[in-house]
């Protein structure tokens, strides 16, 4: 079975109260071997930490904030917790975070603040970075790129641009998340990955949402990656082997 990995994947979850170890275990078995834990805020670190100390071969913990957590009152108590934890020990990357303009508009100018911090963190620890980019691709490009001096590196997470968006993206020398939203039946990624190189592509799930195709309203997990590894090999006309051999090399030279 070809060895798959997950690059974005919120086990951490109370959705996965009641069954977390099973739930990891069906991914081992699936064959994805390693599953990347990008931080909310400080309410989800003892969780996720929990999870990785339980499976320390197969989940690796990131910190930072995400952009839907930026809150006038909050924000940089929870900024200097993340940096706090960044210089406690090594992370797989810092994230997630970026800009959500689907929640809340208002939070603009913070979510900005906020995402330009964790990008120079992530240049000055050699991390990469996860970008969280709900309706704000152009906004994140715009930050990437002023950021951008050669050290900067990450996922643009649940991928949903354009063509010429995607290529900008790789340009500032970032890999493209795709998941569960390639098997949805209305998504245009079919048509926007078509003439993207494989080796800016890695996989996730966002588990437990965004389910792919056949799972549609019920939990993600990650042993589902399997199934986005199955429609991308569609996509591009390519044997499932040679799409999960690419994404995990991607994968790991993207977190080593």
């Amino acid at each position: 079975m070809q060895t798959l990995i997950d690059t974005h994947a919120h086990l951490y979850s109370s959705k996965f109260d009641s069954d977390r170890p099973e739930m990891v275990r069906r991914a081992i078995a699936a064959g994805v071997t390693r599953m990347y834990l990008p931080n909310i805020d400080s309410e989800s670190i003892d969780a996720m930490l929990a999870l990785e100390a339980a499976f320390p071969d197969n989940c690796f913990a990131m910190m930072g904030l995400h952009p839907s957590h930026v809150k006038p009152e909050t924000y940089e108590q929870e900024l200097a917790l993340v940096e706090d934890w960044l210089g406690r020990r090594q992370w797989a990357g810092v994230g997630e975070t970026g800009i959500d303009l689907y929640w809340d508009k208002t939070t603009l100018p913070i979510q900005q603040i906020a995402f330009a911090r964790q990008i120079e963190w992530a240049k000055d620890l050699n991390l990469p970075v996860i970008i969280h980019a709900r309706d704000s691709n152009e906004e994140c490009l715009e930050l990437v790129k002023a950021g951008q001096d050669g050290r900067l590196r990450g996922i643009f997470h649940c991928f949903s641009g354009t063509a010429e968006q995607a290529r900008r993206m790789i340009d500032l020398g970032f890999m493209l998340g795709i998941g569960g939203t390639l098997t949805y039946p209305k998504s245009e990624l079919p048509v926007v990955l078509r003439d993207i190189p494989l080796e800016h592509i890695v996989l996730e799930t966002d588990a437990p949402y965004l389910p792919p195709v056949p799972h549609r309203g019920k939990r993600n997990e990650s042993a589902y990656v399997r199934l986005v590894a199955e429609t991308l090999s569609e996509v591009k006309v390519l044997p499932v082997s040679e799409i999960a051999r690419v994404t995990t090399a991607n994968a790991l030279r993207m977190f080593a």
